[in-house]
């Protein structure tokens, strides 16, 4: 198994596996193994970011700590959980840049990270621009036809 370490930001690097590719002679061999590993093993900053965002506790979190920062322990006893699971939700959301926290002695407090959720909130502008064009062209689709039936009917009556 590739040994892995984990350095600034989540960006994850399989040193072992790095090593084992640059030990192949065939070039297009060592490049196709290692654009493989980079599909499996990296992930994008919008991928992080939604996955935290994707359960209700870390939303919750981010809500909470939008208010305050909080220990682990006051959250836990807030959404009604284990140390260990709220912790693990706080590295969640640590990984993705929108948690910061900090030991003072034997309480680890959490505090909103600096990411501000530019890049997701661009990305999900970009969508919404593209659906409300959609809805738009569907709108003049319906009118049209609506104009055609009574149009039809009008001719229908005389």
């Amino acid at each position: 198994m590739p040994t892995v370490s984990r350095q600034c930001g989540g960006v994850v690097i399989v040193r072992r596996l790095l090593l084992a590719i640059s030990a192949i002679p065939c070039a297009s061999l060592r490049l196709a193994l290692l654009l493989n590993h980079m599909v499996q093993y990296m992930t994008t900053r919008l991928d992080t970011s939604f996955a935290a965002l994707s359960d209700t506790t870390r939303r919750g979190v981010l809500e909470q700590l939008g208010r305050a920062d909080a220990s682990i322990t006051d959250l836990a006893e807030k959404f009604h959980m284990t140390l260990t699971g709220m912790k693990k939700h706080v590295g969640v959301l640590e990984e993705a840049g929108l948690v910061t926290t900090k030991k003072i002695g034997r309480v680890r407090t959490c505090q909103l990270g600096p990411r501000r959720l530019e890049e997701e909130t661009a990305w999900l502008e970009r969508y919404r621009r593209r659906w409300d064009e959609r809805f738009d062209e569907l709108e003049k689709v319906v009118q049209e036809l609506s104009r055609k039936e009574k149009s039809d009917e009008r001719k229908g009556r005389k």
